[in-house]
């Protein structure tokens, strides 16, 4: 899938930990005679445990064979050792579609300051690790808005980026969209049918873009053009087309990515939650047809801070989650 590409290119791998993925034509399917000893392969949500305890040979046994060319057993064990030092308990946060029958795990520790991300393929070979520490954020992570939002969008949308950590939300770490959330349209683990090259391919592309809640237009961008699905993304115009809602409060919605010439409201007209803005489209730092939702303290993307957005439903929601 087009968007899990995107996901790696935007994730930190920037560490003094460990990464090592494989592509898919690098897959080397590891069957069950093949671990130690005839040992049944691990199941990808008992990673965290047999990582915790130090079953280091049992992970590595069940490593690919690219992973295994890239990373030394004892370089696995020595990283394990350090990362794990301190930790007590890891637990599962999200599971993500991957693509060719592949998934991706995200794990944290109990203090919330180190992560680990794994990818499984169909056999559950183990197609690469990643450990990371996590950026932290306590004292703005609690402030949430005094509006109250609906999504922005009907329907069922799946979350790609959301939460309060930098592998499940890679906005995390910018503190001007810092609580953003990206929303796809999914259907049997494809956000796609047909060409992949084309926009029209996409589920999200040309669905409505509503107003999440009652506020005024301060702010509308419509010209720019959709980017290409699988070419280059509009670095130069990362919003692409937009609309910046004031809810009172000093809270800013930021609507982002909208399909070109496709926005029905403009500055200054006052709008009802529900109402709609415009259509989804794939304009600006999008890789491909998707919603960008986020609220900050000022109609100014640079130099507004983000706030964590109350939504009008208990649940809460990450990364993998479907939401309606």
């Amino acid at each position: 899938m087009r968007y899990l590409s995107f996901l790696l290119l935007l994730v930190a791998f920037s560490t003094v930990f460990l990464t090592a993925c494989t592509t898919g034509e690098e897959v080397e399917e590891i069957k069950e005679e093949d671990t130690d000893q005839g040992e049944k392969l691990l199941k990808p949500k008992e990673l965290s445990d047999a990582f915790l305890n130090g079953n280091y040979e049992k992970v590595y046994s069940q490593t690919s064979k690219a992973f295994q060319k890239a990373v030394s057993l004892k370089q696995l064990q020595e990283l394990g050792e350090e990362f794990n030092k301190d930790i007590t308990t890891y637990t599962l946060q999200s599971e993500l579609p991957y693509g060719n029958g592949s998934n991706q795990y995200v794990w944290i520790d109990d203090s919330g300051s180190k992560g680990m991300l794994a990818v499984f393929d169909v056999e559950d070979t183990i197609q690469g690790i990643q450990f990371i520490p996590l950026d932290m954020y306590p004292e703005t992570d609690n402030i949430y808005t005094e509006t109250v939002f609906d999504f922005p969008f009907q329907g069922k949308w799946f979350v790609l980026w959301g939460g309060t950590n930098n592998l499940i939300n890679y906005h995390y770490a910018y503190e001007n969209q810092r609580y953003a959330y990206d929303f796809l349209t999914m259907n049997e683990n494809s956000t796609y049918e047909g060409d992949p090259t084309l926009n029209e391919s996409y589920y999200a592309f040309g669905k409505e873009y509503l107003a999440p809640a009652d506020g005024m237009v301060v702010k509308v961008e419509n010209s720019v053009k959709d980017n290409t699905p699988v070419g280059r993304m509009n670095d130069k115009q990362p919003f692409g087309n937009y609309v910046i809602l004031d809810h009172g409060n000093k809270e800013f919605s930021y609507l982002v990515h909208f399909k070109h010439q496709s926005i029905v409201v403009k500055e200054g007209d006052q709008v009802k939650k529900g109402d709609l803005l415009g259509l989804v489209g794939n304009s600006g730092h999008s890789s491909e047809p998707h919603i960008h939702f986020h609220v900050a303290d000022s109609p100014d993307p640079m130099t507004s801070k983000s706030i964590n957005i109350t939504f009008d439903r208990k649940d809460k929601f990450i990364q993998g989650d479907f939401v309606e």
